[in-house]
């Protein structure tokens, strides 16, 4: 399974995957892009899109796209969170 991490979670996250090929979103070379444009990237190339931006599902359409999109609930984005 193809996993993004989007570049406002921490980084160290990505290394709990490891049986499944995660990226971030800044390693795609994506940092920056906004989210309509970045969930159409995503879903040319992952299947799962992993965020803490809980205003994703209000900020976006997310059935338009065809990629999971998963959004973490933490107190902070921080990995010990």
């Amino acid at each position: 399974m193809k996993l993004l991490l989007d570049e406002c979670s921490d980084r160290k996250f990505a290394r709990e995957f490891v049986d499944h090929e995660m990226k971030t979103v800044p390693q795609m070379g994506w940092a920056g892009v906004k989210n309509n444009q970045l969930l159409a990237l995503a879903e040319a190339e992952f299947d799962v899109f992993i965020t803490v931006d809980r205003n994703l599902s209000f900020q976006q359409n997310l059935p338009q796209f065809d990629i999971a999109v998963i959004v973490l609930q933490a107190p902070s984005n921080r990995f010990a969170d």
